[in-house]
């Protein structure tokens, strides 16, 4: 499909200092302590800060609500569950098992959704004959770039928490991240004609989106992480004012440490090196409904996966 279509006020975070970009304000009526635990928990900075108490204060009086949210849970289809231990280095997602809102993140400079402009003028992927698609390695357009890096799959699985965590089957995902070298296509110096790294993918009868494409690296200032935009369906996605979700997902330490050791990504072992998630601008608050389960290893590819919760 030919997705040509997008629009949106402009991102004016730095490169190196992204920030949140609003919180959830969902309100629910008192309706005893599943309803108000429910009412925190689709709150951005009071979820992720009750997960804390939640889980050390209170612990099994929680697990009624259990069933979706952060993380992936055992029975999702992808085998993983949201303490999985990965082949190579060892993972575990801190997704929550609590049905949760994911955080409203910054797209950050390099949305490349229609939102700013480049050196060239609007700077929109979506409107590029072929940015519908899985595997986003390649350029698209007349563009010919190849992204280089260890191979990764993402699958995410889309959940309405307005209707009880249902799948939210036909929602639409756009996705992108940087380079092994920590670029962006479409912004970066010498990749600014291409838009590898970037892809739309509706989700299935399951709320399953799944994408093809590389570790992205680590550049200064930041934690690896990869970006997306929900939408409500396929045909929504045509401007970014449709979007109902803008938000991020990261990656194991372990994991990243692993992949770095691969060609290409010398430059983000320092960069890692000189961060941690405290110190990150948009993880600092937390990482339970952020955090991928991932598989694999370094020389054979990884597998990440991570429920994500919209509320429309």
């Amino acid at each position: 499909m030919n997705a040509a279509r997008h629009g949106q006020s402009a991102h004016d975070a730095d490169h190196h200092h992204e920030t949140d970009q609003g919180l959830e304000r969902d309100v629910d009526h008192h309706r005893g302590l599943a309803a108000d635990l429910a009412r925190l928990l689709t709150r951005s900075t009071t979820r992720r800060q009750s997960l804390r108490w939640l889980f050390a204060g209170v612990g099994s009086a929680v697990l009624p609500l259990a069933g979706c949210g952060g993380g992936v849970s055992a029975d999702d289809g992808f085998g993983l569950s949201s303490s999985t231990t990965t082949t190579g280095a060892a993972s575990t997602g801190s997704g929550s098992a609590v049905c949760s809102v994911i955080p409203e993140e910054t797209g950050g400079p390099y949305p490349g959704d229609g939102t700013n402009r480049n050196a060239n003028g609007v700077a929109n992927a979506l409107v590029l004959s072929g940015i519908v698609r899985s595997d986003i390695r390649s350029s698209v357009a007349g563009a010919s770039g190849v992204a280089a890096g260890v191979p990764l799959t993402i699958r995410l699985k889309i959940e309405n928490v307005a209707q009880g965590c249902a799948a939210a089957a036909g929602a639409t995902v756009y996705l992108w991240h940087c380079t092994r070298e920590g670029g962006y296509s479409m912004y970066s110096s010498g990749i600014i004609g291409e838009n590898y790294l970037r892809g739309v993918q509706e989700a299935d009868s399951d709320g399953y989106v799944t994408f093809t494409t590389i570790f992205p690296g680590c550049y200064d200032g930041r934690m690896p992480h990869v970006h997306f935009e929900v939408y409500p369906s396929l045909a929504k996605a045509t401007s970014a004012a449709n979007r109902i979700k803008t938000s991020q997902f990261t990656f194991p330490l372990a994991i990243a440490n692993e992949a770095y050791t691969s060609s290409g990504y010398a430059s983000s072992i320092g960069n890692l090196a000189r961060m941690s998630f405290a110190t990150d601008n948009v993880f600092s608050d937390g990482t339970a409904l952020q955090m991928a389960s991932v598989t694999g290893t370094a020389s054979q590819g990884y597998s990440a996966a991570l429920t994500v919760g919209v509320n429309w």
